[in-house]
């Protein structure tokens, strides 16, 4: 078979068996089954099959996905998460200090948890009710919380870094550190947002919030367990001590004892911390399985690189394709959740960003920023029903979408800065060597 008569036909089975609702692992395989058939027997394509799912969950490297989970989980569970929120909200006494308090948190939070959904839910769970207790702009509360979600995922650790690293064979710990400068500025641009916000809507911000002050030895036990963990994360892998899945296995380990001992972590919520990252890891695995599997079939029929050169044939400036390219995903997110698409079109995409001539690690940033903006726009935005199923009523899916336009604006940004000045990613990493 032609390489784009497998392309074609690969595409449009995987959209026919996602459309009739078959789940996407399920349906990534069952896609890549009968192309495989053409290649191998039977019974040999069964065995190719189960080293592929085999592979997968012994990988030393994605032992760190399910750890970095974990980890999220646990501070979920725990008061470590909502503490934060409350330091940073009762701390600053400002106008407008809940919102600002929940980007923070929701930095600080993305600092050691590479989950968007789990912080947006983490976060959210406490800062919503709050926020529209003291008199908040719903549209305001609810995108300020669905957009701080995203920082996750930016901030490293970061599990789609970590998976993009994997599918294009970067290094994990130089697509952590590009993504820090980017994350800073991001936090920054989203506080600007919400003080435009408050000029332009002043109803939407209470001049006066009634919030108890936090006593000396809660803020250390609220700061202290995020910094400690924070550090032995990004200390344990620049310094060269330990790879990523090993800094994640001793954080994991830290932050249970401090969830335990400082956190007021109980045995039902370690159990069902347990329990989510199991189910979590359940989907992600199966995931990566047929991932995997679908990019065995795509390589064997060269579909990258027929697809690369193709597209080069056209002579198309390097903007033009990353212009395109960016459109697609985002389009492709509106459809898509980002763990799902990274797996599906990435070994199809990079190839070609890297024949255009752009740095496969810089790319890693602006595509994790892309699917900053998949998890905010519907109707798959994943970050948006999170918020609304927060809200309990009190906050529509209209109110969470409308509330997030103006971040996903400064998101949009932030790709314009990436483009134009390349080194705000490579600076650091560059440092580092």
């Amino acid at each position: 078979m032609e390489w784009y008569e497998v392309g074609l036909g690969l595409l449009g089975l995987l959209m026919l068996l996602i459309a009739i609702g078959l789940p996407i692992p399920f349906a990534l395989a069952a896609a890549s089954l009968p192309f495989l058939w053409q290649i191998q027997s039977f019974q040999t394509s069964l065995v190719s099959s189960q080293l592929k799912l085999w592979g997968v969950w012994i990988d030393y490297i994605l032992l760190a996905v399910p750890l970095f989970v974990f980890l999220g989980e646990l501070i979920g569970k725990s008061r470590i998460g909502p503490n934060l929120y409350q330091f940073l909200h009762q701390g600053v006494r400002i106008r407008g200090s809940a919102a600002y308090g929940s980007i923070g948190a929701c930095a600080g939070f993305g600092a050691v948890c590479g989950s968007s959904m789990v912080g947006a839910l983490t976060i959210g769970g406490v800062a919503l009710p709050e926020m529209l207790r003291l008199g908040y702009g719903k549209r305001l509360s609810a995108g300020v919380l669905a957009a701080g979600g995203t920082l996750s995922v930016l901030i490293p650790p970061s599990l789609i870094l970590l998976f993009y690293g994997i599918v294009t064979d970067q290094s994990i710990g130089d697509l952590f550190i590009a993504g820090v400068i980017p994350g800073l500025v991001l936090v920054t641009a989203f506080v600007v947002v919400v003080l435009i916000w408050g000029i332009l809507r002043p109803q939407d911000i209470p001049n006066r919030e009634d919030a108890m002050r936090m006593p000396l030895m809660q803020i250390f036990a609220t700061v202290g367990p995020i910094l400690l963990i924070g550090l032995v994360i990004t200390v344990a892998i620049y310094a060269g001590i330990a790879t990523p899945t090993e800094a994640a296995a001793v954080a994991a380990l830290l932050t249970v004892a401090l969830a335990f001992g400082i956190g007021g972590l109980t045995w039902l919520g370690f159990k069902e911390a347990l329990f989510a990252t199991m189910r979590t890891m359940g989907y992600l695995g199966l995931l990566l399985s047929a991932g995997v599997l679908f990019g065995f079939v795509l390589t064997y029929y060269r579909v990258p690189q027929q697809f690369t050169e193709l597209f080069l044939s056209f002579d198309l400036s390097p903007y033009v394709v990353l212009v395109i390219v960016l459109a697609f995903y985002i389009v492709l997110g509106m459809f898509l959740e980002p763990v799902s698409m990274t797996f599906i079109t990435l070994p199809t995409i990079y190839p070609l960003m890297s024949a255009a001539g752009f740095d496969l690690i810089w790319f890693g940033v602006v595509y994790t920023i892309t699917m900053e903006i998949a998890v905010l726009t519907p109707p798959v935005g994943l970050n948006l029903y999170v918020i609304q199923g927060i809200g309990r009523g009190q906050v529509t899916i209209g109110d969470v979408i409308m509330g997030c336009l103006p971040f996903i604006g400064a998101l949009v940004a932030l790709i314009a800065l990436l483009i134009l000045w390349p080194e705000t990613a490579l600076w650091l990493p560059d440092q580092m060597r």
